[in-house]
């Protein structure tokens, strides 16, 4: 049974990664509007190449801390009203700030005065979701709850095989991108 409260090396792990994650956004020029702009546009493909890695390198970093016993997985209900709901926050958000939550922190980090009127801006609407959280309830619930499921726990299969899946995937994306790239520069 796990620990009913996380240890301080658990604890400890939270800034630690978070400030490697902003570091890194940050040398990957991926807090900057323009790259960002450059990635809808479809003309820059640094936003998709670093958030892939991350997605790859984080998805083995947390199994592998997991299994360690070093953190635990806290997964959260797939409620699909509540996951419609904050799609279109967040992509409204995006929209209007041209940063995403991570990359708005790491441009703040930057010194940009929009990614922190846009941070503020996220503090702000954090509150209000507090403060209207018993009033959204209904809208949240409105639709399927699946409950706390993982892809690996539908299919009965390892976590590893989804993230040795995603690799690859990311893998062929990156090719792709690349020899994309190398065609458009010869033209």
């Amino acid at each position: 049974m796990p620990p009913m409260f996380a240890t301080p090396r658990m604890l400890l792990l939270g800034p630690t990664t978070g400030f490697l994650f902003g570091f890194l956004l940050q040398k990957g020029r991926v807090a900057k509007f323009e790259v960002i702009v450059g990635q809808f546009l479809l003309r820059d493909w640094t936003v998709l190449k670093v958030m892939l890695t991350a997605v790859v390198v984080g998805s083995v970093g947390v199994y592998a801390m997991a299994e360690a016993g070093v953190v635990l997985l806290h997964v959260k209900p797939a409620l699909l009203a509540g996951v419609l709901l904050g799609g279109i926050l967040f992509g409204v958000g995006m929209a209007l700030l041209g940063y995403c939550p991570g990359t708005s922190v790491a441009a703040c980090g930057e010194g940009r005065r929009d990614a922190m009127v846009g941070v503020l801006g996220m503090l702000l609407g954090a509150g209000v979701y507090v403060a209207a959280y018993p009033a959204l309830q209904p809208i949240i619930h409105a639709w399927d709850d699946w409950g706390k499921v993982t892809l690996p726990e539908v299919t009965g299969t390892s976590p590893w095989l989804w993230i040795a899946a995603i690799a690859v995937a990311a893998v062929v994306v990156f090719v792709l991108i690349e020899s994309r790239d190398k065609g458009e520069s010869y033209a």
